[in-house]
């Protein structure tokens, strides 16, 4: 990445080849091997026990979900996440950077992470356990029953997303200096909506880049997040990123949940471009020669296509979300928070957590008679793969290890 005080430097710094990983994962995956549980984790007088995987990731972490209890008892649910295989020292050193720069992150709309302990030969992360789907079974469900979810969900989330980037955009360390935090994995697959409350919450800073001290510097070549919701400068690394690439990243997504659809044609193959020197550390789900294709033509005829029949207030709000230069985009994630809940504001009617968690309910209630109704073999139409109890309005809505819209395992 080009050198700048909120990039990573121009000298590439080794990281180990995942390719051996992802392989050996596919192929556990396509033989049905399950993973093995952990012991039980044991901190002060608190003990972790395994329950089952939330969420596995091609670059080798997966997400456990864990019962908390005290000599009184359990008292309540957490997230463990924890590398899948042996970790080199790259490895780990990313999982502690993440859990450092988290520990400075406060705020109700990021999930939170609490401790990491040493546990098995490998780091763990404790962290909040968000008891909902994310914006890809969101996105997924709706998708089966045939229509997006309201204009007002999507700009109450968007809204609240937009808040914690701010937040985190313009958050200070302990001696008063600036985080310089960019996230660059804003995407559906990183955002989960509380199910009962319909809180909503960024997860995932694996990816973050930050000015941490003693941070170990990314590679030039290499793209770290989904590449499919990547800003343009990261997709070419043509100038230092800032927090308006999280705000492109960001209009993809709303983009998304206002339509139904990704902003681009998926099914337009031939617009693909050079990628050069560059790889995406984790399978994306959109090939990064495809997205480097589009990227390299947007205009706002790409953004007016994917918004026809939406509201011109909310074109506006996504032409200028996704300008290909930044500086005609928000200048700031907080000026795009303004915009997105001065949109929400004029909705016919008031609309906040409680609308949010009703909405929700009802479309996952109708996905489940939707997935009642499918045939065993459409994989990746539900991505956190959440049984049809799980799915019930009523009942909880732990996800479980699945794929996303493309067919991809997480």
């Amino acid at each position: 990445m080009t050198k700048a005080t909120s990039t990573p430097s121009n000298t590439p710094t080794p990281v180990e080849d995942t390719s051996a990983l992802r392989s050996e994962w596919s192929s556990l995956e396509r033989a049905g091997v399950t993973l093995r549980t952990p012991s039980p984790l044991t901190v002060d007088a608190t003990t972790y026990t395994f329950i089952k995987p939330l969420e596995r990731r091609s670059i080798g972490e997966v997400m456990w979900l864990a019962q908390r209890s005290t000599r009184d008892g359990p008292c309540g649910l957490v997230a463990i996440k924890r590398l899948l295989g042996p970790a080199s020292s790259p490895r780990r050193h990313r999982l502690i950077e993440e859990v450092e720069l988290a520990f400075r992150l406060h705020h109700p709309a990021i999930a939170q992470v609490h401790h990491m302990r040493m546990h098995e030969g490998m780091p763990h992360i404790l962290m909040e356990y968000v008891d909902g789907p994310s914006l890809d079974t969101v996105v997924s469900a709706a998708a089966a029953r045939g229509r997006p979810v309201s204009a007002a969900f999507a700009l109450y989330v968007a809204g609240e997303l937009a808040e914690a980037l701010h937040y985190a955009h313009t958050a200070k360390d302990e001696a008063g200096r600036p985080l310089g935090v960019v996230h660059r994995d804003v995407s559906p697959r990183n955002v989960r909506v509380e199910g009962r409350t319909g809180a909503v919450k960024l997860t995932h800073f694996g990816a973050a880049y930050s000015l941490l001290a003693n941070r170990e510097e990314s590679p030039k070549t290499l793209l770290k997040g989904d590449v499919a919701y990547a800003s343009p400068e990261y997709l070419f690394q043509q100038r230092p990123l800032d927090a308006r690439s999280d705000v492109f990243s960001l209009g993809v997504t709303l983009a998304e949940l206002l339509t139904g659809a990704h902003l681009f044609d998926l099914e337009d193959a031939t617009r693909t471009g050079p990628v050069g020197p560059l790889r995406p550390e984790e399978r994306p789900s959109l090939p990064l020669e495809q997205m480097q294709g589009f990227m390299d033509r947007l205009g706002p005829e790409d953004v007016q296509r994917a918004a026809a029949g939406l509201p011109e207030s909310l074109q506006a709000l996504l032409h200028k979300a996704l300008r290909k230069e930044p500086t005609e985009r928000y200048a700031t994630a907080g000026a795009m928070r303004d915009a997105l809940r001065e949109a929400l504001a004029g909705q016919p009617q008031p609309y906040g957590r409680k609308e949010a968690a009703e909405e929700l309910g009802q479309l996952l209630s109708e996905a489940t008679v939707i997935r009642g109704r499918a045939e065993f073999a459409e994989a990746g139409l539900f991505p956190d793969m959440q049984d049809a109890h799980e799915l019930e309005p009523d009942g909880p809505t732990s996800p479980a290890p699945g794929s996303n819209r493309s067919g991809n395992m997480d």
